[in-house]
């Protein structure tokens, strides 16, 4: 029987993983200083002591939930921003070259790499790529994509980049493998599964693809997919307790988390860890209020999650900053 229709077994699966997970941490949420816009489908990355807020939605106007001629929010946004945890301020930075939602970014070496994204709502994607240096506050072309991607799930490796799933037109399997030093693309092993909206974590060596969509979030997963450079190879880890996809998924002290996310008829509040060195989910707590589209980034031990959407879809979004602590 074939992963995609293995229905009971992962369902088997996943029950177990929830026993697993029935103890809740120590651990909780607060508020931090508000974006200075509210923000949706964002990118986010951290350098050194400041987080940044990439690209994404943003109301066409002062009411967050308007939309413009065509029914859609205003999605043309290339509003970068940086919140500076010594001063506790946000302020603005280069804009991306265009406006793009759903972009993939990691950092390597101090910079900020930038792949893909839509220049519409969930559609038109692009092949764009670019790179970040927050010293200069200056934005750099990358040879572009093979071909045009939203949504990728980006991660750093051994000082590659590798670039995992995304969608054209509907979701894909593709793995592309970028080395900074040469500058080219190359192809690794695809995922068993093609999804978009998905985590992607570097740990011990490995990748870990957490979750995400085929296609949209009708059609929401729970597989843990685990690729290992040394074979290229993927194997399957433990599935996700819940099926979500459009989380935010951050390493935090040797766990992957996977934080809130959207499904039919409303977002999540789940915060769930995945140890793999155990490949068990444990249930961390909760989100205060759901949330969807936004990112994740430690920084001196704190989990900052900055804007994301309340509700399903991209009529709404917010300008929260969360923070998580665990002790």
């Amino acid at each position: 029987m074939s992963r995609l229709f293995g229905v009971a077994t992962a369902c088997v699966a996943m029950l177990l993983a929830a026993s697993v997970g029935a103890q809740t941490f120590v651990g909780g949420w607060t508020k931090g200083a508000q974006l200075r816009n509210s923000r949706s489908e964002v990118a986010v990355a951290a350098v050194g002591s400041t987080l940044f807020v990439i690209g994404g939605y943003a109301p066409a106007g002062p009411n967050p939930t308007a939309l413009d001629a065509s029914g859609q929010v205003d999605v043309d946004e290339p509003l970068v921003q940086a919140f500076d945890l010594q001063t506790g301020r946000w302020s603005d930075r280069a804009p991306l070259p265009r406006g793009l939602n759903h972009l993939g970014v990691t950092v390597l070496d101090g910079k900020i790499y930038a792949f893909g994204g839509f220049a519409q709502q969930n559609r038109e994607p692009v092949a764009d790529a670019n790179l970040y240096d927050p010293a200069a506050d200056a934005w750099t072309a990358l040879p572009p994509l093979p071909g045009a991607l939203g949504s990728i799930a980006v991660a750093a490796l051994d000082g590659k980049i590798h670039l995992v799933g995304g969608r054209d037109v509907h979701s894909v399997a593709t793995h592309l493998v970028f080395d900074p030093a040469t500058k080219r693309y190359t192809s690794a092993a695809p995922l068993p599964i093609g999804r978009d909206h998905m985590g992607l974590v570097a740990y011990g060596g490995k990748l870990y693809a957490i979750a995400g969509r085929i296609d949209d979030f009708d059609h929401n997963t729970s597989y843990v997919d685990i690729y290992d450079p040394k074979t290229n190879r993927w194997t399957a880890g433990t599935p996700m307790p819940s099926q979500r996809s459009g989380m935010a998924v951050v390493l935090f002290r040797d766990r992957i988390l996977a934080i809130g996310g959207e499904r039919v008829g409303g977002t999540f509040t789940n915060n769930e860890a995945y140890d793999p060195r155990t490949n068990q989910w444990l249930s961390l707590t909760a989100l205060p209020e759901g949330r969807h589209g936004t990112g994740a980034a430690v920084i001196d031990g704190v989990l900052y999650l900055p804007g994301g959407a309340p509700v399903n879809g991209g009529s709404q979004q917010s300008d929260t900053l969360f923070m998580f602590r665990q002790s």
